[in-house]
């Protein structure tokens, strides 16, 4: 796959929760008169083709703003804040592409006397959309509780071009402070993982504020996308193909060590892959083929396998091997697998979450960063290299 460059104010942001625009604001337009405090706008009134990231901002010039809406129907309306002061209110988020919408502003002046002023403004139009495709961990797929290794993976449905605009308004919360980043594998995958593993029993929450968010020339998000997710116990399984046994620590002490059978070797593809690999699914039975090889030539198998943890996108697993048990721990034997026992694969699919880091040491043969979620093989400054706006904190979340 070819890699493109595909996470504050003063706590995150990865991404900023809300889309400002990169320019000013246009000019500030005064309405008002005698009869009440004057209040200014921008846009200002009857304004056309308005980016959907430009900030609505009202203030009173006198008295104070006692309330303001932004809205163009109740699924179009924008949030915003009001200063302490009462003299300034600027919108939270992005407004939709090629909608309508109204301001209405009510002042108080000195008296105690409310005054309402509105003002209208349209934004340019969008000829299409994109949307979030998939995002990964998720109930169905992963749980909502995953390991400490586990990134968080977005694929679009559609190339995006803007992916700072993008970037700014993925925003990730969590219980505990991390320093994190996202990474564009390509212009439709972006992907978040912590510089360090997660702390262990973290509430995560991704929020994609994609809603009328520039993608790319004339197109915008479709719509805002809200994942939360619970980080488990530290789990961290490491075993070597020379000295053939897993070894599992959870929340750093040892609960099982387990001998293994690694692969043989031989052909380059017959080697079992060293680095850091994550669990990627639990399978209670998998039928595996051997690759590249038919029926009928040398060297073809097909095989059910059961209890099988997915390590990597190129056929690796640890499962359940009966057939090795008596090369299990003093040899490799295996076609690129991690073989154990049938106890020992009963017990580590139970106690595996997906997202729980699978550390392999010494086959010549290194984990691609692209081979399944191989993404604890950059280390940090090659993970920030594919970063649009760098590393940064994550937002608290209570």
């Amino acid at each position: 796959m070819e890699r493109v460059t595909y996470g504050s104010a003063g706590l995150l942001v990865l991404v900023l929760a809300t889309a400002c625009s990169a320019n000013d604001p246009a000019p500030i337009a005064m309405v008002g008169g005698a009869r009440g405090p004057a209040v200014s706008f921008s846009p200002q009134d009857k304004t056309k083709d308005v980016p959907t990231d430009q900030p609505v901002v009202v203030a009173a010039n006198s008295g104070k703003l006692r309330s303001v809406r932004v809205d163009a129907g109740k699924s179009a309306s924008l949030k915003g804040v009001l200063s302490g002061d009462g003299s300034r209110w600027r919108s939270i988020g992005t407004a939709r592409p090629g909608t309508a919408y109204t301001v209405t502003a009510v002042t108080e002046d000195a008296a105690g006397k409310q005054s309402t002023t509105s003002s209208t403004f349209t934004t340019v139009k969008g000829k299409e959309t994109f949307d979030i495709e998939t995002i990964t961990p998720n109930k169905d797929d992963t749980g909502l509780t995953v390991g400490v290794g586990m990134p968080i993976m977005i694929a679009f449905d559609k190339p995006v071009t803007d992916r700072v605009s993008v970037e700014r308004n993925l925003t990730v919360r969590s219980s505990k402070p991390v320093e994190g980043a996202w990474h564009w594998f390509d212009d439709q995958h972006v992907d978040f993982r912590p510089q360090k593993y997660w702390p262990a029993h973290t509430k995560v929450r991704v929020d994609a504020q994609l809603a009328g968010v520039r993608g790319g020339p004339a197109m915008y998000g479709k719509r805002d996308v809200t994942v939360n997710f619970k980080i488990g116990r530290s789990q961290i399984t490491k075993g070597s193909t020379d000295e053939h046994v897993l070894t599992v620590r959870r929340d750093g002490k040892k609960v099982r060590t387990m001998p293994m059978s690694a692969g043989q070797g031989g052909q380059w593809k017959y080697y079992t892959t060293s680095g850091i690999h994550l669990a990627m699914s639990r399978e209670p039975v998998t039928v595996m083929t051997s690759p590249g090889i038919g029926p009928g030539q040398a060297g073809y198998y097909r095989l059910t396998v059961y209890n099988t943890v997915r390590i990597s996108n190129s056929g690796e697993y640890v499962h359940s091997a009966p057939w090795s048990v008596g090369s299990q721990g003093n040899s490799n034997v295996s076609h690129g697998c991690v073989n154990i026992s049938p106890d020992n694969a009963k017990w580590f699919i139970k106690n595996t979450l997906i997202g729980d880091p699978i550390i392999i040491t010494g086959s010549p043969r290194k984990l691609e960063p692209l081979n399944g979620w191989g993404h604890w093989q950059e280390n940090w400054r090659q993970w920030l290299k594919w970063s649009s706006l760098k590393a940064g904190p994550t937002i608290g979340l209570s």
